[in-house]
């Protein structure tokens, strides 16, 4: 009988609560698809050349104009390359999960191209397009009750809509991994829900925004930061590599002024009245 992915989460799990005798052909292409992974990411340039992909149309059109301009941008920590490296050692565990549990995985990593913009999606799975995303208990939650598309800040709707508009419109599928406790969830978008994200119309409009001689409006305004007259920025801001340069003209002039709070620095665009916690200085 042939399986559909509603049961892929409750068929994973039944790998582990019911007898099961596995694949010993399928656990040896997993070791070797690990292997390759870990010596692609390891080898990978840190500095490779910008262009526009499929997994950042979704991004705002000033932090890529920065990014194409070649603006010199926050160094990321070794952390975060053991991290990104974590999410896709996830991918490719679901993906393992899914085949040993009798689910139909095709096109692993394949090649799709709408209007130029090229992208590589992580697979079809019986038939759906399937993103894997690897997320913390926090933003699991988002995939879980359904609620990513109310607050997606890093374009994982737009992602997974190219995805689907280069594979013969089909719909799509996130399966989420929350890291903390190795739950997953199905969060299935039809293709019409993807559609309205309007690719083509969204890919030119993009290549128009890098390619202007002024950087694009910015993507996100600043917020007031409690009571006190403060503005900070938006929590999407934050994440931004470009966030010093973006905002330079910040704070009469001076630039965003960081201050180091117990649940991490928050980065001011004004400050009327001075934080009473440690000011970080670049």
């Amino acid at each position: 009988m042939t399986k559909q992915i509603d049961t892929l989460i409750e068929d994973i799990y039944k790998l582990f609560t019911e007898d099961h005798e596995p694949s010993e052909v399928l656990a040896e292409e997993f070791g070797k698809n690990v292997a390759q992974l870990a010596l692609r990411r390891l080898k990978e340039s840190r500095d490779r050349e910008f262009t526009l992909r499929m997994s950042n149309l979704g991004k705002g059109a000033r932090q890529l104009w920065y990014e194409k301009q070649g603006m010199i941008k926050e160094n990321l920590p070794g952390h975060a390359y053991v991290k990104f490296m974590y999410g896709d050692l996830i991918e490719q565990l679901v993906l393992y999960l899914a085949k040993e549990a009798g689910h139909k995985v095709e096109q692993e990593q394949a090649e799709i191209t709408v209007d130029g913009i090229v992208g590589h999606m992580d697979a079809i799975i019986d038939d759906v397009v399937v993103d894997v995303k690897s997320a913390s208990k926090f933003a699991f939650k988002k995939f879980e009750d359904g609620t990513l598309a109310d607050n997606d800040a890093f374009g994982y709707m737009e992602q997974l809509a190219g995805y689907s508009e280069g594979a013969d419109k089909r719909d799509g599928a996130f399966v989420a991994v929350n890291k903390e406790l190795g739950t997953l969830a199905l969060l299935k978008v039809p293709r019409k829900e993807l559609e309205a994200y309007a690719i083509p119309e969204r890919i030119k409009f993009m290549k128009e925004a890098v390619a202007s001689d002024e950087p694009p409006e910015r993507c996100y305004t600043d917020v007031p930061n409690g009571e006190s007259g403060n503005r900070a920025l938006d929590i999407n801001c934050s994440y931004c590599p470009f966030k010093f340069e973006c905002w330079k003209d910040s704070n009469d002039g001076i630039g965003l002024r960081t201050f180091l709070y117990s649940k991490g620095p928050v980065h001011f665009t004004n400050v009327v009245r001075e934080p009473k916690v440690l000011e970080i200085t670049f």
